[in-house]
């Protein structure tokens, strides 16, 4: 698990340090690229080795986490806070720790749950999906640009800034739906293996 956590803090090392991070200013595309690579590729990583919490805490914990991170993640992308990230740097790493934060609190719980609770970690990770595809694709189908700052830095790229903002809401809704299907499959079968070993000889 250890090494699981490391692997992942370097993930997230290389999301701000790496050519991606530059981009960002320039294209919501890779703004949300940015993001994804934080959400779900190194957030489970280190949730994965974090310690479990009290079980009798675990749906309070396990829906608060859910709630505020679809907060965030909302929140964030809307134009006016969107438009805010690129003014003082408070409000840019403001942005990174809420979303990252929460999405390592959320996926404690999802990827490490008591077996009898299982059915509540896929109604929360079902839920979370669901809102991140809508707000993906309520950015990929809007019919005009929605972020005034990508107006004029798109056009180096080939890109108009209606075709990037499209781009990044296909970005945001198509990956999550891989990584939160393996982990409802997770679920289901560290519930199955339960029952398998409670059941009777």
């Amino acid at each position: 698990m250890q090494a699981a956590a490391l692997t992942g803090w370097i993930i997230a090392s290389a999301a701000f340090l790496s050519p991606l991070c530059a981009l960002s200013v320039a294209l919501f595309s890779a703004r949300v690229s940015q993001h994804m690579v934080l959400i779900l590729a190194s957030a489970p990583l280190i949730a994965a080795a974090l310690p479990r919490g009290r079980p009798h805490a675990y749906v309070p914990r396990l829906w608060i986490g859910a709630a505020v991170f679809s907060a965030a993640l909302w929140f964030w992308h809307m134009p006016g806070p969107y438009e805010a990230t690129f003014g003082p740097a408070t409000v840019y790493w403001a942005m990174h720790v809420t979303l990252f934060g929460s999405a390592i609190f959320l996926w404690r719980e999802l990827i490490d749950h008591p077996p009898p609770q299982t059915a509540q970690a896929l109604a929360a990770g079902m839920t979370v999906f669901v809102l991140m595809g809508l707000l993906g694709a309520v950015i990929a189908f809007a019919d005009r640009p929605m972020y005034l700052w990508h107006l004029f830095t798109t056009q180096p790229f080939g890109l108009t800034a209606l075709q990037d903002q499209e781009l990044g809401g296909t970005i945001m809704w198509v990956p999550a739906i891989g990584l939160f299907l393996w982990s409802a499959l997770r679920s289901v079968g560290q519930a199955l293996r339960s029952l398998e070993r409670t059941r009777p000889a």
